[in-house]
């Protein structure tokens, strides 16, 4: 029987660049929920969580969902799944891919305090 699996992709800590995940295998998901949890903040830091999906015919990272930008502490919440209604910014209506990757873009160097977690579910 295959269960969900759970993952802390970026553990807490306070980071003032862009971080971006190696390359992620799904093997049986069909859904992703996304967890970034922003507990600290200096200054007007401004951080952007992305997740891309590998082309296999290309060979490059195609952009499945970009989340609103997070400025000062809060959780936000994010998915992929074939049977959610889309919604800007927090939802992409569409299977989990084989390769993906997760990525949180910074839009200067103040310094926010955040982590990023992740669920992949078969359902």
């Amino acid at each position: 029987m295959k269960e969900n699996l759970e993952v802390v992709l970026f553990a807490s800590a306070a980071r003032t660049a862009t971080v971006v995940s190696d390359s992620l295998v799904n093997l049986f998901g069909r859904e992703i929920d996304i967890v970034l949890d922003a507990t600290a903040a200096s200054a007007t830091p401004s951080i952007v969580m992305t997740i891309d999906y590998l082309d296999a015919a290309s060979g490059k990272y195609v952009n499945m969902l970009t989340g609103a930008a997070v400025t000062g502490i809060s959780t936000n919440r994010y998915r992929v799944h074939p049977n959610l209604t889309a919604a800007t910014n927090t939802i992409a209506q569409a299977q989990l891919p084989r390769v993906f990757r997760i990525s949180v873009t910074h839009a200067d160097t103040d310094s926010i305090t955040y982590s990023v977690g992740y669920r992949i579910g078969i359902n």
